[in-house]
């Protein structure tokens, strides 16, 4: 009978321990996705920015050496990532099939001019700098018109700094939950031994020798629980950074060291604390609050 008993309490505690675990788990790898999403809102921002263009149309009179003079001047700018030479042929061509008819024909020659598509740095993509740099280029008495996508810019800005604010928001606010469920997963796993505890200090045992193996135990399901956000986030992460190789998520090994890092600390932090307070609540209770 004895036997039978001990099993269950024994499966009790495992199937205890192992709630713990997938608790502070799934807690850890949500953090850990946030604090990603926090990292590269940034990066992701700016490759938004970079797609757009810049477009330098010149005049039919233009010289050769003039355009290529500007494509250099262009490529050492230090507010261009990259830029695209486009002939007015290769403008013809492409605009072509987009309407799915040669409009040379009906017209008898090419409307189109040649032209540079310009891609800035994220850091100058503003309306003030892109407007500065857009009337310096049409001052160029070769240059026609530059034509950019403006309301388009106003708006990315707008929204750009909308979303950092609530994705900060939002950081605070699942921290602030994140704590809470771990916390709570450890207070339900002591409380079921608080009979336990109190039995101990009524034998003399100092609190400090009560602590120390509920700590340790604490600890080391969170250990575990936060190595197993880590292998999810690093799953995860593997899947978006080959969806989207262009975001480059998985590029700077530092940052995600540290956030990696910083997941598995708060992992052993927040279950040492919680556990901390637990057992020292328990242990200033007296014994018929115990039932309580």
């Amino acid at each position: 009978m004895s036997t039978s008993f001990e099993k269950y309490q024994k499966r009790r505690l495992i199937s205890s321990y192992f709630s713990v675990v997938i608790s502070i788990a799934l807690v850890l790898f949500l953090l850990g996705m946030l604090g990603l999403l926090v990292l590269n809102t940034k990066k992701v921002a700016d490759h938004f920015k970079e797609q757009i263009a810049l477009t330098v149309y010149f005049k039919d009179s233009a010289k050769e050496v003039e355009m290529e003079e500007l494509k250099k001047s262009l490529a050492m700018a230090d507010y261009t990532k990259s830029t695209t030479y486009v002939s007015k042929e290769d403008a013809a061509e492409a605009h072509s099939k987009e309407i799915g008819e040669d409009f040379m024909e009906f017209l008898g020659y090419n409307p189109l001019q040649n032209s540079i598509d310009v891609y800035m740095n994220a850091d100058y993509v503003s309306a003030e700098q892109v407007d500065e740099i857009a009337a310096e280029l049409t001052g160029k008495n070769f240059v026609d018109e530059v034509t950019y996508d403006k309301p388009l810019i106003s708006l990315l800005n707008d929204n750009v700094k909308k979303i950092s604010f609530w994705v900060l928001v939002a950081s605070g606010v699942f921290t602030f939950i994140a704590v809470l469920l771990i916390n709570s997963s450890i207070r339900l796993s002591v409380y079921s031994k608080r009979f336990i505890i109190k039995t101990m200090q009524m034998v003399g045992a100092t609190k400090g020798f009560i602590r120390r193996p509920f700590i340790w135990q604490s600890v080391k399901l969170g250990i575990i629980g936060a190595i197993l956000a880590l292998i999810g986030m690093a799953a995860f992460l593997y899947y978006l950074d080959n969806s989207f190789p262009e975001l480059n998520l998985a590029g700077d090994i530092k940052i995600l060291a540290a956030l990696f890092i910083g997941v598995f600390l708060t992992g052993i932090l927040i279950t040492w604390l919680s556990t901390f307070f637990a057992t020292s609540r328990f242990l200033n209770l007296k014994t018929d609050e115990l039932y309580y």
